[in-house]
């Protein structure tokens, strides 16, 4: 499989945030998409947030990992990009519960707290991809020619 060669620096960070917010709005019609369908098809609330969200985390990665940072994948990557969002995803569920407890009983309670929980989940998604798993060249990056094991 050919890799994504690296582009440190691809439209810095303006480019790389309106990238990253296409991608997540993307991720976040399928994320609730899936969630609503899980409840109207019965699911608990929380079975139907876990696969809703690890829908829209799939699209999330693919896309972001290739249009919005530009960088090349590698295992290291991806098991950070998995740990990150499964750190994100309990901060997702416990956000996600509060609001549910808290805001008051409308039609729209449900896709009210499915919004506070997924502007928290992006917000922190973004800083730590940026700084962390997608950084060009970074402690995550596949190594180049010259590090590349035999």
């Amino acid at each position: 499989m050919v890799g994504v060669p690296e582009r440190p620096g691809r439209g810095g960070l303006l480019g790389q945030l309106v990238r990253f917010v296409a991608v997540g709005l993307l991720g976040a019609v399928v994320d609730l998409s899936v969630y609503l369908l899980g409840l109207h098809a019965g699911l608990p609330t929380y079975l139907a947030r876990a696969v809703s969200f690890v829908c829209g985390t799939t699209v999330a990665y693919v896309l972001n990992r290739r249009w919005s940072f530009g960088v090349e994948g590698s295992p290291r990557r991806a098991a950070a990009f998995v740990l990150l969002y499964g750190t994100t995803f309990v901060v997702v569920l416990g956000v996600n519960a509060a609001a549910l407890a808290l805001l008051p009983r409308t039609p729209w309670t449900t896709t009210a707290a499915w919004v506070v929980s997924q502007g928290v989940g992006t917000a922190v998604n973004f800083v730590v991809l940026r700084l962390v798993v997608f950084r060009p060249g970074g402690p995550l990056a596949p190594p180049t020619g010259s590090q590349r094991r035999p």
